[in-house]
């Protein structure tokens, strides 16, 4: 039920707006003037005033601006006549809804009213939403008690509390964007929005039309002005997954954004501002790139002002039984009472496995497992060949050279070392006692 407070110092008008909404839905409380009308907002749950602009002592605009310090998220609708029609725009600025000239027909007010309770469960709807994205990218939600992803769960929730360009570093698979999204999620941007875009998956003239925008005319089909995505995650945040995969236009372009805070919109000559945090992903040594004439030094540097390693996710073994169980959970079949179980023999194939997919490849797994078992427990036989085959040939040596096994150590040993130094190679190279060519090289 929906409460509405109707303040008017004529009675006959309280009655009339009182017995208009008069519904098994609307709860109508009846305030003679302003001060009562305040008293009564104040002790109780209201939804809806309805106010008269003129009254005495205190008029609707006084109301309006006591009231909305008093439980801001209340709605009004003013009510005024026509030579007062200004006070009523005013009154729009001030924070009113809504507002209806005297005299009212009844079905315009009941339409009124109908269209600002509805506006008012859309708010409801947005600020659930808005708390359920927050709880969902929780940095708690982001599975793992390995040493590798506390190092991680830190870093995020320093660079969180800043606006500093991110660049988050992992092969795919490993979580990028969510780790993205969390950092967005628990930062002061996170009622704005966070808009992602795959720079890997559009040819460089549409990526740079979608990242940047574009006036009529500018290029064949380009039919309307278009609104770029900097511009679009204004006050928020925007990622920019696969970086590496830019051309050196639209290098230059972002090396502007990062440097000026500015666009210029293809096919226009003005500069316009932007306000978005820039985080950025890739699954290459952006480094090594600068080194092959592939990406450009200075953007690296303006990317990189906070570096983020992701692990393999077999660097970090121990983390495999949460997230089996938090994708146990994640992935209950509909109509089911309890979630699946696991066997003792699957989760040691999992814990065995090389995982060249990375966690995503886990996830998949266990939906896959989930949907084809065929009792409450999750076996062996419900998981892929290739993963069974792949756990005997990551874990037995007899199956491998010597020359591998010797690779796949030092791999390991490089991988936590750049991780402990948050990616730094040159420190990294000193703590392994080799030269930062070696270091290259190997990498």
């Amino acid at each position: 039920m929906y409460h509405i407070l109707v303040i008017d110092d004529e009675q006959s008008m309280r009655d009339v707006i009182s017995e208009i909404l008069s519904s098994k839905d609307y709860h109508v409380w009846q305030a003679a003037g302003g001060e009562q009308g305040l008293r009564i907002l104040q002790e109780h749950h209201i939804d809806l005033v309805i106010c008269d602009m003129k009254m005495s002592p205190i008029n609707g605009m006084e109301v309006l601006k006591k009231a909305k310090g008093i439980k801001p998220e209340v709605l009004f609708i003013m009510i005024t006549a026509y030579g007062t029609i200004e006070n009523a725009v005013e009154c729009m600025r001030q924070g009113a809804h809504n507002y209806i000239l005297k005299p009212f027909k009844i079905n315009e007010l009941r339409f009124l009213v109908q269209r600002a309770l509805k506006y008012k469960e859309l708010q409801k709807e947005n600020i659930s939403l808005k708390e359920q994205l927050r709880e969902k990218y929780k940095f708690r939600n982001i599975v793992g008690k390995s040493p590798f992803m506390q190092k991680v769960y830190e870093l995020m929730e320093k660079v969180a509390r800043t606006d500093s360009t991110v660049l988050i570093s992992g092969a795919s698979g490993t979580g990028k964007e969510l780790v993205a999204r969390a950092i967005h999620h628990q930062g002061s941007r996170r009622d704005k929005p966070f808009i992602a875009v795959n720079c890997g998956g559009l040819p460089e003239s549409l990526l740079e039309s979608e990242l940047f925008g574009h006036v009529r005319g500018s290029f064949t089909g380009a039919i309307k002005d278009k609104e770029g995505l900097f511009q679009a995650a204004s006050g928020g945040t925007i990622f920019l997954d696969e970086i590496s995969a830019t051309g050196s236009a639209i290098q230059v372009k972002l090396l502007r954004v990062l440097q000026e805070k500015e666009i210029k919109i293809v096919g226009d000559t003005k500069s316009v501002h932007v306000d978005a945090r820039v985080i950025a992903a890739t699954n290459r040594d952006l480094m090594e790139e600068v080194k092959e004439g592939r990406f450009r030094e200075d953007l690296y540097y303006r990317l990189s002002v906070i570096p983020v390693m992701l692990p393999l996710l077999r660097e970090r073994m121990e983390d495999i039984p949460l997230l089996t169980q938090h994708f146990l959970k994640k992935h209950v079949v509909p109509g089911m009472r309890n979630q699946k179980t696991i066997s003792p023999e699957a989760l040691d194939l999992l814990i065995h496995y090389s995982w060249p997919g990375n966690v995503r490849e886990l996830e998949n797994t266990i939906e896959r497992a989930i949907t084809l078992s065929e009792g409450p427990v999750i076996l062996p036989r419900d998981f892929p060949d290739n993963l069974i085959s792949g756990r005997q040939a990551y874990s037995d040596p007899q199956s491998r050279c010597l020359k591998d096994i010797i690779r796949e150590k030092e791999r390991e040993v490089i991988k936590s070392v750049l991780i402990k130094a948050n990616g730094d190679k040159k420190k990294a190279a000193k703590i392994l006692d080799i030269d930062l060519a070696t270091l290259y090289r190997k990498l």
